[in-house]
């Protein structure tokens, strides 16, 4: 059984150089958000339009007004709901245990949600914007999900999180389109139906290849950052930060392309646990569930093909009032899945690469940079190209100060990883 911990740590301000679970309404906010570049003082002052049910037609959301969501949003068939660059979006006050602040596209709806480097969308909590009864805390916005009708390894399935046959997903049209995120922030999202039954800040079913999405952060979620559940679709620029669980979560099958993502521990936000122990990973994949097949063979297998990825953890080990670690492996291959990784940055976890009870023969591990407190990569042996492996401390291979709870972070300077040019794409849209 998963449950999550909350540590006691206070937070200090960060800077971006050059410039299972518990409840999700916990009142418990024993840690908070670094300040960022983001201002939610004038979308506070803006009036607010409560939404609910299902967008059958054609739907635009400008940024005039702060857009309310009650209850779980469906985007049917045959709509599109447009949000303008600059619009904010925060759910209702969450009930106990009720699904609330979720967006879902439907298969063969869309979305089109377009900001700019210096207007982006900002899904978030409700005491961001305006409301201070108590503290933002992960669980407060509930989450986007997009569901679309390109191949799933278990036929069609409902996606998890919710209840009902409206969320199915999974198909055979590869170029299945669900629409455009792009330069959005989702924040402090998440929502936990039952034990391994959880909505992430932004999930995806059977998303099919011509669906676009880039400069995208999930931060302070509650589960994962982004899930992919099988489909084609590609994705970059994509920062993950603070996140309970997994950074990056593959499985039943996808088998799209990742370039350009970071992700980035915070000691003092929320963590998984199984049972009592870690289950806070900077990526993990996994081919099907056990229920589905317990040979972990179904076809076609999750590969994602990842380039230029930077997952940075801590500069040293972090335990919890136990003496029991915070976070688990910065990479899990298991059940069956596949991997493709290049020219990427793995660093500042108890385990680097770890292939959990998977061979790794079928899977390329090419110009990489590993580093475990414990171990870089397990089991040991030789892969594709020039993967350098190292232990304790923490490297920063490169990278100025890339561990967030040690100062300023920079994470430029390396000629791998999520910033290989040092060029900051983060710059003026995320909270990096």
């Amino acid at each position: 059984m998963k449950n999550i911990l909350f540590t006691g740590l206070a937070l200090a301000a960060l800077t971006f150089a050059s410039s299972c679970k518990k409840d999700q309404n916990s009142n418990d906010t024993s840690f908070g958000q670094r300040s960022t570049k983001a201002s939610y003082a004038s979308a506070s002052a803006l009036p607010v339009q409560t939404v609910s049910g299902s967008i059958t037609t054609n739907t635009t959301w400008d940024n005039s007004k702060v857009w309310e969501v009650s209850g779980v949003l469906t985007v049917t068939n045959g709509a599109t709901l447009t949000i303008q660059a600059g619009t904010y979006i925060k759910s209702t006050v969450n009930t106990p245990n009720v699904p609330n602040g979720i967006i879902v596209v439907q298969k063969g709806g869309k979305i089109s949600a377009v900001g700019t480097v210096e207007n982006p969308i900002v899904f978030t909590s409700r005491y961001k914007l305006g409301d201070a009864t108590k503290a933002p805390a992960p669980g407060d916005f509930g989450g986007i999900i997009l569901l679309g009708k390109a191949h799933v390894n278990t036929g069609t399935k409902y996606i998890e999180g919710l209840t009902g046959t409206d969320y199915a997903f999974g198909g055979n049209i590869e170029d299945d389109n669900s629409g455009t995120i792009q330069y959005a922030r989702i924040e402090y999202a998440g929502f936990n139906l039952t034990t391994d039954n959880e909505v992430n800040g932004l999930t995806c079913g059977g998303v099919g290849n011509l669906t676009t999405l880039d400069h995208i952060e999930v931060n302070y979620g509650r589960d994962d950052s982004f899930e992919f559940f099988g489909g084609s679709v590609n994705a970059s620029y994509l920062i993950s930060k603070a996140a309970d669980d997994d950074n990056f979560d593959f499985d039943n099958g996808y088998n799209g392309s990742i370039t350009y993502a970071v992700a980035i521990a915070d000691k003092n936000s929320t963590h998984s646990l199984s049972g009592t122990n870690a289950d806070s990973n900077g990526i993990e994949s996994d081919n099907n569930a056990p229920g589905e097949d317990a040979t972990f063979s179904l076809t076609p297998k999750t590969r994602p093909v990842l380039t230029n990825i930077s997952i940075i953890g801590t500069s040293t080990l972090v335990k919890d009032a136990n003496n029991k670690d915070l976070y688990k492996f910065a990479v899990r291959n298991r059940r069956g899945a596949e991997i493709e990784l290049y020219d990427s940055i793995i660093t500042g976890y108890p385990s680097g690469f770890v292939f959990d009870g998977t061979t790794p023969g079928a899977s390329v591990l090419d110009g990489n940079d590993f580093h475990g407190f414990n171990a870089a990569i397990t089991p040991a042996g030789t892969y594709a190209g020039n993967n350098q492996v190292t232990g304790s401390p923490a490297s920063a291979f490169g990278m100025s100060q890339p561990f967030f709870n040690d100062g300023t972070v920079n994470l430029l300077g390396a000629a791998k990883g999520a910033f290989p040019t040092s060029t900051n794409w983060a710059a003026s849209w995320s909270t990096l």
